[in-house]
């Protein structure tokens, strides 16, 4: 069963999904949110609802700035502000009925799957971590693209940064775009792959407030690895030209709570099939031994 429900998040109303099993509670809770600038719509249910018929719950949500989510001005995304976002959720999803508040998974891709490394070592009690095609190093990130490109989306971060502080709107570019363009993510095919995820009756917001630009590369929660304890199960795309899998390929075999899955495609293509089966299936016999029913 789905639910459109709303939760506080900082004095801000944050939109949610909450999926419950057909069995009865208290039943284990995933929370899930997704990365870059992308909203709960691109294909967060399809995994959702695999968890619901397995036997858990899932809480999928909207950053503030972003989706159906409140938050002023839109398309703002702050590493800092989706942190506290992802502390409400855990909060809330702990308090929905039927769920066992001791038995929390956090769900994370792309962006997102850096988001719950680093969330899983600052909440106590989260008992295991889904990690897909994580982002995990801002260096590593940057050493994908190109000198120029970094020197213009630090230019145009700089410009927003300093519109911000002047109280001013954002000066947005975009999420995602063709190579050449000023944009996020602009390996080839990458855009296409992003947007395909979008539902054909949805509208998505490709804009972004560029300040992001300036900080993504100072982001890198693969140092939160060695503050995790429970299970952690790492999903990296060996062909991934947006998140790179090598930082996580390097550093998983030295934690022993890590289960480090590798496969030989994109970063896009988990989310659909014919990977996707393969994808979401190995979380769920993650979930059938980390967090059993």
């Amino acid at each position: 069963m789905k639910q459109d429900i709303r939760f506080d998040s900082q004095g801000s109303s944050c939109a949610a999904w909450f999926f419950q099993p057909d069995t009865e509670g208290p039943y284990p809770i995933v929370v899930m949110a997704h990365g870059l600038a992308a909203i709960k719509e691109m294909r967060l249910a399809a995994y959702a609802e695999k968890f619901a018929e397995a036997g858990y719950a899932s809480l999928v949500f909207d950053y503030r700035h972003f989706g159906e989510s409140d938050g002023e001005p839109r398309q703002l995304l702050d590493v800092k502000k989706q942190h506290q976002d992802w502390k409400a959720a855990i909060e809330f999803a702990r308090q929905l009925p039927g769920v066992d508040p001791k038995r929390v998974v956090l769900w994370g891709t792309s962006l997102s799957g850096g988001h719950v490394l680093q969330v899983a070592s600052e909440v106590p009690g989260i008992a295991a971590v889904m990690a897909q095609v994580p982002h995990l190093s801002g260096v590593a990130s940057l050493g994908m693209i190109s000198l120029p490109k970094i020197l213009s989306l630090t230019l145009h971060g700089s410009y927003d940064t300093l519109r911000g502080m002047l109280g001013l709107s954002p000066h947005y570019i975009l999420s995602s775009g063709e190579p050449g363009e000023l944009a996020i993510m602009t390996s080839p095919g990458e855009s296409q792959g992003y947007l395909e995820l979008v539902p054909e009756d949805r509208r998505l917001d490709r804009r972004i407030a560029a300040r992001f630009a300036t900080s993504v590369g100072l982001y890198s929660p693969i140092k939160a690895l060695s503050k995790l304890s429970m299970p952690v199960l790492m999903q990296v795309a060996t062909e991934d030209v947006t998140t790179p899998a090598k930082p996580g390929i390097k550093a998983a075999p030295k934690y022993a709570n890590i289960e480090l899955r590798e496969y030989q495609t994109g970063h896009f293509q988990p989310y659909v099939e014919p990977m996707f089966s393969r994808i979401v299936g190995d979380q769920l016999a993650f979930l059938s031994t980390a967090v059993p029913l």
